[in-house]
């Protein structure tokens, strides 16, 4: 790995099946890359197990915990309590991802902001971020987080952001960040780059969401932390910066927002 260069893969899933049969060398090859830390997030508190373990076998990696609103309906609620028992762990450094999806799962929309609102209060009481997703559901995510924030405070980023402008003015209003995956450097998502570079540079974080949304020239085939390097060369060409300059940049908010991490 570079001394000069390197950036965090700040959401990806090292528990999935996708990689059981290499999972070292994953990781390997993502330091090598010059990705020095991945953050890998467990869906459904019942793994929260296995998620920890991975983080603990790895130097690089850390991890953070919370349901999946697709699986909001489907997991027993989570509690308060539960996540800020998981904080306690030195390498547990956010709550989620929680968040809103209206696209295959409209149908649990109610479950879904009780459990939104549930994560949102332990990112308040933990000091730690909160980690959304958010598909077809702006006006609610809106909402809800704005309410929940002037209620009780929390820092938050917006992983693999994908909405609309105004979702994204909202969030960077209340101080939160937006995360870029693959999706921002496919070929047709201008309209995704052009709400990116609108924003201001130090509320932007990078990301796979692997094995999920592979960045040109992988796209279509597994994604894994080495090709955060790939959209964060794409964030560089949208600001109008050196790579090693946004690199170091996102660096900087990585630490800011993930401080445990950090420290």
């Amino acid at each position: 790995m570079t001394d000069a260069i390197r950036i965090t893969d700040s959401h990806c899933h090292l528990d999935f099946p996708d990689f059981d049969e290499e999972r070292d060398d994953i990781v390997s090859r993502a330091v090598e890359a010059g990705v020095a830390r991945m953050v890998t997030i467990c869906t459904r508190l019942r793994q929260a197990d296995r998620v920890r373990a991975i983080a603990e076998a790895h130097d690089p990696v850390f991890f953070a915990a919370g349901t999946h609103p697709m699986s909001a309906a489907e997991e027993p609620m989570v509690s308060v309590e539960e996540l800020v028992a998981l904080a306690q762990h030195p390498k547990f450094v956010g709550i989620g991802e929680s968040g809103l999806d209206y696209h295959y799962t409209a149908e649990t929309a109610e479950a879904q902001k009780q459990s939104l609102r549930i994560h949102c209060a332990a990112a308040h009481e933990t000091g730690l971020p909160l980690i959304i997703h958010a598909r077809d559901a702006d006006d609610d995510m809106a909402r809800i987080l704005t309410e929940e924030h002037r209620n009780a405070p929390f820092s938050c980023v917006m992983h693999c952001f994908s909405s609309g402008a105004g979702l994204a003015h909202a969030m960077l209003d209340l101080g939160f960040y937006l995360s870029m995956s693959g999706i921002a450097a496919f070929p047709k998502s201008k309209d995704l780059r052009e709400i990116f570079a609108a924003a201001p540079l130090d509320r932007i974080l990078v990301e796979t969401d692997a094995p999920y949304l592979a960045p040109p020239p992988y796209r279509g085939k597994r994604n894994e932390p080495a090709y955060t390097i790939h959209t964060a060369r794409v964030g560089a060409e949208l600001f109008g910066m050196d790579w090693p300059e946004f690199a170091a940049r996102t660096e900087a908010n990585f630490e800011r927002l993930f401080a445990k991490a950090a420290a």
